[in-house]
């Protein structure tokens, strides 16, 4: 990866090479941002996007701080697990954008609409999807959704339109939408020096299709969980999006990896991933990320749920 330095809020276009003389160990930082911050800007920008509905407007991405910290923390993780740090260093860059798919987010009525499905128990992701309606053609579970629910969605008071149907999209078609961002974005990722190898996106879409990596080497299949369980740990610790689309009042660690615990018997995370998340939460390593994902110190219980980790973290 190499940031051409192109220009950012008006700072002097400059060259600079990632390389390990340039970045901060995590030693220094225990959920390091490894890439330059220029880049990390540049590439957080890539969420904001037209409003479709609203010329002029701009819809800012609702997923850059989420996927900020996420990024932070699958870096640590890949770290702890011995991945290289210039493989490290392009994973970095697949973690920030792994929510890219959701660019054009509408903060309000993607939120109503998946508030409504999880009240009814209707299923929010392709895989899950797929099980309970299984005569859904593989990658239609959009249209399928809508077929199936739009009346009554209509019926609630939430309008479905094609507008409403991005947003499903963004949940049951999220590869066929990440695609479509990538493809957008491509052009400005060569500008800013990035190259982008098919495993990065193929670790993107691990936690909605699971399936795509079948036959991926191991490395690529580990580094696909380590991102869906550091994004599911931010995630169950974001009170924002808790608030907005996950219908939840509080957070707690306790809660988070119960549901790694889940994702883990359920065969999508392995054992090793999980003992290296909890074993870096329980050194401390995520308390600064976590603090950022509440918007407000950690209480005392939560601080010793997080450093009791360390009793489990070698089962």
């Amino acid at each position: 990866i190499t940031h051409r330095g192109t220009q950012v809020r008006g700072q002097r276009s400059r060259s600079v090479s990632v390389a390990p003389v340039h970045v901060r160990t995590p030693a220094r930082d225990p959920a390091p941002l490894l890439i330059p911050r220029p880049l990390a800007f540049a590439l957080l920008q890539l969420y904001d996007v037209p409003h479709p509905c609203k010329p002029g407007s701009l819809i800012r991405g609702y997923d850059r701080p989420h996927a900020l910290r996420t990024a932070r923390m699958c870096a640590a993780v890949a770290l702890r697990l011995g991945h290289p740090l210039r493989r490290v260093l392009s994973y970095q860059v697949a973690c920030l954008l792994h929510d890219l798919g959701r660019a054009g987010l509408d903060r309000k009525l993607f939120g109503e609409i998946w508030s409504w499905a999880r009240k009814r128990g209707i299923p929010t992701r392709p895989r899950e999807w797929r099980v309970v309606y299984p005569d859904t053609p593989y990658g239609l579970e959009t249209e399928a959704f809508l077929a199936c629910y739009a009346n009554e969605l209509k019926a609630s008071g939430i309008p479905i339109d094609d507008w409403a149907g991005e947003q499903v999209e963004m949940r049951l078609g999220y590869a066929r939408r990440l695609s479509r961002s990538l493809r957008a974005v491509k052009p400005r990722l060569a500008e800013l020096g990035v190259r982008w190898a098919p495993w990065m996106g193929r670790v993107m879409l691990y936690y909605y299709y699971p399936e795509k990596l079948e036959g991926a080497p191991g490395w690529v299949r580990q580094l696909a969980e380590v991102l869906v369980a550091c994004e599911q740990f931010e995630a169950f610790s974001n009170r924002q999006r808790g608030q907005d689309y996950y219908t939840r009042s509080k957070e707690t660690v306790t809660e988070a990896f119960a549901y790694l615990d889940k994702l883990m018997v359920e065969g999508i995370l392995s054992k090793q991933v999980v003992q290296a998340l909890r074993a870096l939460a329980a050194e401390g390593a995520f308390d600064r990320v976590l603090t950022e994902a509440r918007g407000a110190a950690l209480p005392r219980r939560e601080l010793r749920a997080l450093r009791s980790l360390a009793v489990g973290a070698a089962w």
